[in-house]
């Protein structure tokens, strides 16, 4: 191989290497917004993590692991890494969108072919995981892009008034 085929495979690897480090937030995932709530948006509304330099992260996406870690780590594995019963959700966001998760999630899916069979309950009717889908995804988008490593956060945005009063309207707790 001539000394410019090196080069030009050199150059052409290094520039295809991942812009973004691990822990850093991809521009397509950036926090843009913030509502009354303490969620964060991105640049086309929709739900995203924001995660600060010290390792603090929102609100929600530590509600996401709780939520996660309560109904979904049995057939998904922790940390949404996978398992051998169902896939990686951690590697699933990373070409799913917000609406074929919640597709996903409220009316569940059925893959059966030759090479593969496989079954997603739906959610639909749990009023745990409909009233918390935002912090699920929130989460899972978080791992999908590296920004959040595995295991419980060591530190978490305090819950707010706002945030407390829609989670108690949606479970139906009568203050």
């Amino acid at each position: 191989m001539s000394r410019l085929s090196v080069a030009v495979l050199a150059l052409f690897f290094g520039l295809a290497a991942p812009l973004v480090q691990a822990g850093e937030t991809p521009d397509k995932s950036k926090a843009v917004k913030q509502d009354a709530e303490g969620k964060y948006t991105d640049k086309a509304g929709t739900p995203t993590y924001n995660i600060k330099a010290d390792g603090t992260v929102d609100w929600y996406s530590y509600a996401g692991f709780r939520l996660y870690h309560s109904d979904c780590h049995v057939c998904h594995g922790p940390d949404a890494a996978g398992s051998s019963y169902a896939p990686a959700l951690a590697d699933s966001l990373k070409t799913m969108t917000y609406e074929q998760f919640q597709d996903v999630v409220v009316n569940g899916r059925k893959i059966s072919n030759s090479a593969k069979q496989s079954v997603m309950p739906s959610f639909g009717t749990n009023q745990n995981v409909m009233c918390h889908l935002d912090d699920l995804y929130i989460y899972l988008r978080a791992r999908a892009d590296g920004a959040l490593e595995r295991g419980r956060p060591a530190k978490k945005e305090p819950k707010n008034d706002a945030a407390r009063a829609t989670e108690s309207q949606c479970l139906g707790v009568k203050s």
